[in-house]
This record gives structure tokens, C-alpha cells and sequence, in this order.
């Protein structure tokens, strides 16, 4: 391991913004901040063309699919287009007749005919509104993903095969299972002419956006859907004239909804089934845009920098208080409870007009977000674009073949299988749920599917929970049971069946590792257990995580992080109980366990000192000096990084008073001094048993540490946590300021020895391998030179030690403060151009002032002799490192400007993926 953190240079513009948890609650799900007027930019004009020319073959390919007139698909597209493209909360998204609801709406038209087909889409819309303003949208998305793909698979076959048949030339069934009977049937009665059709239409669809050369990159922009139709069109036109064709019938026969008759069950039923379908499709469409529109302006997680904005050459030097151009923020993410309202008025719109159910579709929002769009003018423009070529381009409509357009939306369907889904189901565990809805949305719709989907995930999730990892082994004459998970009545019976098994008064040992017990399962450990002790038995019960099995959340601390559990997250500010004199869990025997009483029950336990796994990290948070570091390779210290909620918990150093005997009475202590007593007691009951071996070992062969982390004395800055660092790795040397003075001050009679006294016994003695000289944000050594209370009164000598006319009192604080004036002058310099992190200014002066310190201190260690011999033989390297407290994220100096090559100081960001250290 070693304490160097790799350099990356990764120049991307960033800014200084607010708190991440206040942007995430201004920009979470909300629509453009700019609601005064409607704007519309070059790039949406021609987005919307684009998104036009796939619509206008899509929406009367699927009026074709199911049955209803060709009209009513261009007029779910208009509106689709203009009514949710204003109102909705996804503004690049792009709504129209829906691919998913095609086997629902068709099913509807065979049943109840067009015209209460319309009003069924209305009640749907309506119910859509009422979720919407109950604000429901975001928990629709807890869903299984499996139910959701698999319902989009079922529905992507039903509609493929449908459509299969009006390519060969014949027409499709009333169901996908009757599609896939009749399939020989149709194809041995196939006539040639709409089946090559259809292989055209599929052929350049397929081969369209891979057209290679010049050829490729001029037609590439025109949409693969419009130039298969149109070149299936053309080529229909001179070799198959009498091919069935597209009929749009005058828009004075068009039908308008009528009052649905029908049983009332089956007529909420179908409402229910257009709302559920077309609501979840239009959502996920919605958070697929999101994601296509961040990976458009760069990371998904930064904000987007500014197109054709001003950049940063390596000379700039301007006043901190000239204004600076900020990148702008990235697109925000979609208000999902508003889409959903806007759906709905959609929807009732189009009912009334006499259009197809609409949803949002990930094809047309994928599009246009490709295609370049900016907000949602783009949207509504191809709305207006459909209902002007509705009006003006029937005949040319007329010229369309049937079999194109089938073609077209069998592509879709098939589109709608997605492998990559299928992967993500099988490596999840969930691929029973997935087949279970895809075969039932083919066998018996798409409301049956989801039912059977769900019905089978809540059956897998039950065994799951119900059939623990129960284990019965015999060591050393001592039975141990280990029973691996949350315990519930399901568990019971195998439960009771495992404990039935061990004889009756034996020594055993129970490893609860589970975060909850019921009732059910309480009561049948307790009878066991009071069994066994009227037996002569004797039971210890033990958690590995060191909580008491079944007491509430509340108890557990689960806050507490295993680099922090004494003082930063409060986990010990209870009272603390008077400690136990004689406690009998520590006359348990070898095994470290907790112990429950006769009268205790099976839930109660005491704790004893190594009853639980935890994190090494916990014995650090962060002290003045850490010299006793060193590699801890081949023993469980060697993980000190685990994730957040594992490790020591809170409710471990609050026992810490009953399980570890003290002297000290914590009604004299103060609140600070009882956090770091329980902290202690933690350390000596979770971790000191872990890492007791490793640092024996480190005590007889003596630290050999690879680094010198010189850092600040901040409370803030862990510097085990940021450079992921265990025993024996760092000899660390904290002051205020992560100053290093030069080698000639301390002669001058200012007491400063101790720095360069760590620094010759670091290099020479230890021989470490490189120095860090690392910084900080919101620095308060470098806020008090920026307001002068380290600078010279008039009259006084700049260097300590050397005499003036005092103007303010000498403490030792503002002695040492003086070793920063030189960073401090540094910055006023105009000799040296300006630190800048990953390529862009400071946020202020404070900022500016703490990266200029690094390296300004980095001179002062080049001139230590030491130091400069070791530079000289390549045997040492330095390093420059800056912290981001409110980030948590590191900036490293780069390479050139350390060396001194390079004509700017610049601290690049440290990403996730840096894996091998740059200085080993």
C-alpha cells in the first residue's frame, strides 16, 4: 500500500457552486428554471424536423398494428407533441402513440370498438392527472426492473408477431398465441410482393446508420425509419403497383368518443390497464432521457461547461476580485409527478380528438435528444409539424405501402427484446420473474403479466427471506450454531429442526447475524434456550456486528462510520451506565461471545470484549501525529476501509462502559471526555483484538514506513481515510497550516525545530521513499494571514527573531503563522502565475492562498539538506496534495509543475478509477 495518491490530468472545467446537497434539492426533478416565455433556439428547429420524419411512419405504423384509423396515430402524435411537450416535466422527452400499449389498445378495439376505445383513454388520462397531482410518479418506479423488461419484451413479441403476418401479406390474430398457430398456415399461402417489400424496409433500417464513407456521412442525418419508408415507397411504386397501401380516409369521417357500454368491472378494469401501461412506460422514458441528456453534457454527476465558453491559458493571472464565467448546469433531471400529470391531459385530449393512448417513447426522446435539442421547444415543434403534414400530406400518405409500415413496427418490437436487460436479470437472480411476466403479457395480456410478475417476485422474495443459512458444527467438544440472516416466522421450522438436533445440557455457542428477529422466531429460540438450561446446559449468544439482536433501529447507531464513531457523529452522547464490577460473560470461556442469563432470555445479551468483527479504522480519527504506521499485509487490519454501515456501530461504544472495567467514574468526566472514553472502550472490546497481533509484529521489527504525509492539524482532515492508509504506512506531521519553515529559522532562535527535526529523522533515518505536503479547504491559518494577523507591524522586521517595534502581542500562534507570509506573498507575486484546480480559478482568495501554500511549502522542503540530497539521487520524490473538505474529493499537483517544467501550478482531480499509485 502506499500513501501516494496517483496523478490524474483530467482538465475538465469545474466551478464553485453551492453544497451538493443543496443543488441536488434545488435541480432534483424539476423543469428548466426559465418558465417566463418560450424560447426557441437554431438547434430545437431542427431537432424537431428529425424527431418529425420518425414519427409521422411510426404513428401510422402503429394505427395500422392495432386496428384503429390512421388518423388517430397523427393525432396522438400532435398531441402528444404540443399538449405534453408544454405541460410535462420531461422536457426533451418526446410523447406519441405508444409501442407498449399496442397490444392493449388493440385488444380494446376488438372488444369494445373504436369509439369506446377513445373514451377508455380519456378515463385513463384522467386517472393518469389524479396520480400525478397525489404525487405518486417517483414510487411507481419501485417496481422490479425484471417485471418492468419483461413487460416490455412480452409486448415488443406480441407486437412483432403481429405485424409478421401483414409483412407476409395476410393479416394478424386476436392474440400473439394465435399469431404463432397460424404462422404456417400464413406462410404457406405467401404471396412475394409484401414480403420483399418488408425485407427492404427491414434491410435499410438495419443498414442505414452503417453506410460507410462520404456516402455514409451525407445521408446518415436523414432518420433510418423515414428513408426505409420512403425508399420502400419508391420501389413499391415502380414494381409492385397494385400492393395494398396506406388509405387515410377524409378527416371528415374521423370518429370522436362515445359513452362506453359494457360491464363496469371490465370497463375499470381496461381504464386501469392504458393508465399502468402507458404511466410506467412514459417514466422510464422520461429517466432514460435524463440519462442520455447528462451523458450529452459530459459527467453526469458535474455540471456541463458552457459551449464555446472562455478557457484558461497558463499565464492568466487576473485580481481574485475580477468576475469570473461559471460553466452553467447541466440540463436538469425531469419532474416525474408533473410528466405524469401531463400524460394525463394528454390523454384526455387525445380521447377526445379521437387518438391513440399516448406515452412518452424512448426512441423519439432518445432522438431528439441526439438530434441536438435544448428544452422543450423542440418537442412541441414536431407536434405542429405532424399536424400540419396531417392536413396537407394525405395524398402522399396514400402512396405508403401496408407492409412498409408493418416492417417498421415489427423493427420496434423486436427493438424492445433488449439482451442487454436479459443479462442484467440473469446476473440479479431474477429471471423467473422476468419469464414469468413476459409469458404472461403474451399468453394473456399485459395486466395479467404485470399481476403474474409480481405475484412470482413477492413468492421468491418470501423463500428468500424465509430460507436462512442455518449450520450446526462441533469444536472442541463446543457446539456452534451460526444462523446467517434476518430471522422471521418463515425460518421457524428449519430453525427449530437445526436446535432439535443438539443434545440436551451441552455447551453451545448461537451467531445471530441477522439485523431483525420477529416474535415467532424469539419465542422458539427462548424455549429452546430455557430448555437446554434446565438441562445443565449452557448457551452463549453472539452477533458478529456487536448489536443486540432485535432491539429497535434506533438503538443500533447505525450513523455511526467506522472512521468516526467517537466524536463526529454524537454516537456517544447518552449517559453512560455505572460500569459492571464482575461481569460473567468474561467467565464464558475461550469462545468471545455475549452471554444471556437464565432470567435474560434468548434476546438480551451482554457483550464481551472481542464478540464482534470491525473496522481498524476505528482506532484512528485522526491525531496530531501518526508515526507508528506500517504495512499491514497477511491479517484482518489489512481492510480499514470498509463500506459506510459496517464495522463498529454506535451502540458498541455506549456498551463499551458495561463491558470494559474502568477506574474512572463518568459522572467527573466532561462530554468530551466520556466520547473519548466510550470511543477507547470500543477500540479495546472491537478492534484492539483484531489488530493486537499485527502491531506486535510492527512493535518488534520496528516502523519502516514509505511515506511523510506533512499535513494540518484541521480536526476535519483523517488522513488514514483520505489516503487509505494503515499501520506502518505514514509517519504524518500535523500543524497549523501545513507549514514547513526553512532549514535557517530554526537557528534564529524561533523554536521550529520540531518540523525539520520530523523531516531529517523521516528521510534519513527511516528512509522514506517520498514527502506529501498536503492542504486543505477552508483553512483558518491561511484565513488569519489573509486578514493580517500574521503580518509585521510597521517598523518590524518580516523574519521572527529578529527585533522591532512590536505593535501586538508576540503568542506563540502568531509566531508560527509568520512561516506562511511567504505563500502569502507568493500570490500577491506576479511572477508566478496562479494554483488552479483541474484548470479553472479558485473559488476566493481562501482557496487560492491554501493551494499556493502547498507549493510554496514544497520550496522550503527542497532547501532542507537532507531532502535536496535524497532529490538529487532519484531516491525521494515530493508530492503536492490539496483537500476538498465539502467535496471529500483530492487534487493532485501535477507532475510538471513539481519538476518545475511546466509554466503552471495546476492540482488535478483524483477520480474513482485511479488504481496504481504514480510515486511507487
Amino acid at each position: 500500500m502506499s500513501a501516494c495518491v496517483p496523478t490524474r490530468h483530467d482538465h475538465t472545467p469545474r466551478s464553485s457552486r453551492p453544497s451538493r446537497a443543496a443543488a441536488e434539492k434545488k435541480n432534483r426533478h424539476s423543469p428548466p428554471p426559465d418558465r417566463r416565455r418560450f424560447r426557441i433556439a437554431g438547434a430545437d428547429v431542427s431537432a424537431s424536423i428529425t424527431v418529425f420524419l420518425i414519427a409521422v411512419p411510426m404513428s401510422l405504423g402503429l394505427a395500422l398494428a392495432v386496428g384503429a384509423p390512421l388518423e388517430a396515430g397523427l393525432v396522438a402524435a400532435a398531441v402528444g407533441g404540443i399538449v405534453a411537450g408544454l405541460v410535462g416535466g420531461s422536457p426533451l422527452q418526446v410523447s406519441g402513440p405508444s409501442a407498449g400499449l399496442t397490444v392493449v389498445t388493440a385488444e380494446l378495439i376488438q372488444v369494445y370498438g373504436w369509439r369506446t376505445t377513445c373514451a377508455i383513454t380519456v378515463g385513463a388520462g384522467l386517472l393518469q392527472l389524479l396520480l400525478g397531482t397525489l404525487r405518486v410518479a417517483r414510487n411507481a418506479l419501485a417496481v422490479s426492473p425484471a417485471i418492468v423488461h419483461g413487460t416490455l419484451t412480452g409486448i415488443g413479441a406480441a407486437i412483432a408477431l403481429a405485424q409478421l403476418h401483414i409483412v407476409l401479406g395476410g393479416a394478424p390474430q386476436s392474440s400473439a398465441v394465435a399469431n404463432v398457430l397460424a404462422l404456417p398456415r400464413q406462410l404457406a399461402g405467401i404471396s412475394p410482393a409484401a414480403p420483399l417489400i418488408g425485407a427492404l424496409t427491414v434491410a435499410v433500417l438495419v443498414l442505414w446508420p452503417r453506410l460507410p464513407g462520404r456516402v455514409g456521412r451525407i445521408v446518415r442525418p436523414v432518420p433510418a425509419a423515414l428513408a426505409s419508408v420512403v425508399i420502400a415507397t419508391a420501389v413499391a411504386a415502380v414494381s409492385a403497383p397494385h400492393i395494398s397501401r396506406v388509405n387515410l380516409p377524409s378527416w371528415r369521417t374521423h370518429a370522436l368518443p362515445e359513452l362506453p357500454e359494457g360491464p363496469v368491472l371490465a370497463l375499470a378494469t381496461a381504464v386501469f390497464t392504458v393508465m399502468l401501461v402507458a404511466g410506467l412506460e412514459s417514466l422510464i422514458s422520461a429517466v432514460a432521457v435524463d440519462k442520455l441528456t447528462a451523458e450529452r453534457a459530459g459527467d453526469p454527476s458535474r455540471p456541463a461547461p458552457p459551449p464555446g465558453g472562455p478557457t484558461i491559458s497558463a499565464g492568466d493571472v487576473r485580481p481574485l476580485n475580477a468576475p469570473v464565467t461559471r460553466p452553467t448546469l447541466a440540463p436538469p433531471r425531469s419532474d416525474l409527478d408533473r410528466e405524469l400529470r401531463g400524460q394525463g391531459i394528454a390523454n384526455v385530449v387525445a380521447g377526445l380528438l379521437g387518438g391513440l393512448p399516448v406515452a412518452g417513447g424512448a426512441v423519439r426522446g432518445s432522438a431528439n435528444v441526439r438530434a441536438g435539442a435544448t428544452g422543450r421547444a423542440s418537442t412541441v415543434l414536431h407536434g405542429i409539424w405532424v399536424l400540419l403534414a396531417a392536413g396537407l400530406l394525405v395524398s402522399v400518405f396514400a402512396w405508403i405501402p401496408v407492409a412498409a409500415l408493418a416492417a417498421l413496427v415489427m423493427m420496434v418490437g423486436i427493438k424492445m427484446v433488449s439482451l442487454a436487460h436479459l443479462r442484467k436479470v440473469r446476473r440479479h437472480r431474477e429471471f423467473v420473474v422476468y419469464g414469468a411476466t413476459v409469458a404472461g403479457v403474451v399468453a394473456f395480456g399485459a395486466l395479467t403479466g404485470v399481476a403474474l410478475g409480481v405475484a412470482v417476485a413477492v413468492i421468491i422474495a418470501l423463500h428468500r427471506t424465509g430460507h436462512k443459512r442455518i449450520t450446526v458444527a462441533e469444536r472442541d467438544g463446543r457446539h456452534l450454531v451460526t444462523v446467517r440472516g434476518p430471522l422471521t416466522f418463515l425460518a421457524v421450522p428449519r430453525l427449530t429442526r437445526a436446535l432439535g438436533q443438539l443434545p440436551p445440557g451441552i455447551d453451545a455457542t448461537v451467531e445471530l447475524d441477522g439485523f431483525f428477529m420477529d416474535h415467532a422466531a424469539y419465542e422458539a429460540i427462548q424455549e429452546w434456550h430455557v430448555a437446554q438450561l434446565a438441562q445443565g446446559g449452557r448457551i452463549l449468544f453472539i452477533g458478529r456486528s456487536g448489536s443486540r439482536i432485535g432491539e429497535p433501529a434506533a438503538a443500533a447507531h447505525s450513523c455511526c462510520r467506522p472512521w468516526t464513531p467517537w466524536r463526529n457523529h454524537h454516537c456517544h452522547d447518552g449517559t453512560p451506565q455505572a460500569p459492571t464490577p464482575t461481569d460473567p460473560a468474561h467467565d464464558a470461556g475461550p469462545v468471545p461471545s455475549t452471554e444471556t442469563s437464565a432470567d435474560s432470555g434468548a434476546g438480551t445479551t451482554r457483550e464481551s470484549d472481542a464478540g464482534t468483527r470491525t473496522d481498524p479504522g476505528t482506532a484512528d480519527p485522526g491525531a496530531s501525529t501518526d508515526s507508528s504506521t506500517g504495512s499491514s499485509a497477511g491479517s484482518e487490519a489489512d481492510a480499514p476501509h470498509a463500506p459506510a454501515g459496517t464495522g463498529t456501530h454506535g451502540s458498541d461504544a455506549n456498551d463499551g462502559w458495561n463491558s470494559t472495567p474502568s477506574t474512572l467514574s463518568p459522572s467527573t468526566l466532561s462530554r468530551g471526555g466520556r466520547r473519548l472514553l466510550g470511543g477507547l472502550s470500543s477500540f479495546q472490546r472491537n478492534t484492539a483484538p483484531l489488530v493486537r497481533e499485527e502491531l506486535a509484529r510492527l512493535a518488534a521489527e520496528g516502523q519502516r514506513p514509505s511515506h511523510l504525509f506533512i499535513t494540518c492539524a484541521d480536526s476535519r482532515l483523517v488522513t488514514s481515510m483520505i489516503t487509505s492508509s494503515g499501520p506502518g504506512d505514514l509517519f504524518t506531521v500535523r500543524n497549523v497550516g501545513n507549514l514547513v519553515p526553512p532549514p535557517d529559522t530554526g537557528s534564529a532562535g524561533s523554536g521550529d525545530d520540531s518540523v525539520a527535526a520530523a523531516i531529517e529523522y523521516a528521510v534519513d533515518v527511516l528512509r522514506v521513499e517520498s514527502i506529501t505536503v498536503c492542504g486543505h479547504s477552508g483553512c483558518g491559518a491561511m484565513q488569519a494571514l489573509l486578514s493580517g494577523e500574521a503580518a509585521p507591524t510597521p517598523g518590524e522586521p518580516g523574519q521572527p527573531g529578529q527585533p522591532g517595534q512590536p505593535g501586538r502581542p508576540r503568542t506563540p500562534l502568531w509566531r508560527w503563522l509568520r512561516h506562511g507570509l511567504p505563500s502569502l506573498e507568493r500570490m500577491a507575486s506576479r511572477r508566478h502565475s496562479w494554483a488552479r484546480i483541474s484548470g479553472r480559478l479558485p473559488a476566493d482568495e481562501v482557496e487560492q492562498l491554501c493551494l499556493t501554500n502547498v507549493v510554496q511549502q514544497l520550496e522550503h522542503l527542497r532547501a532542507h539538506e537532507s531532502v535536496a540530497r535524497r532529490l538529487a539521487d532519484g531516491t525521494l520524490q515530493l508530492h503536492g496534495l490539496y483537500f476538498h473538505v465539502g467535496e471529500a474529493q483530492a487534487y493532485l499537483l501535477a507532475d510538471d509543475a513539481l519538476s518545475g517544467t511546466g509554466t503552471a501550478e495546476v492540482f488535478d482531480r483524483v477520480g474513482p478509477g485511479e488504481r496504481e499509485p504514480s510515486c511507487v
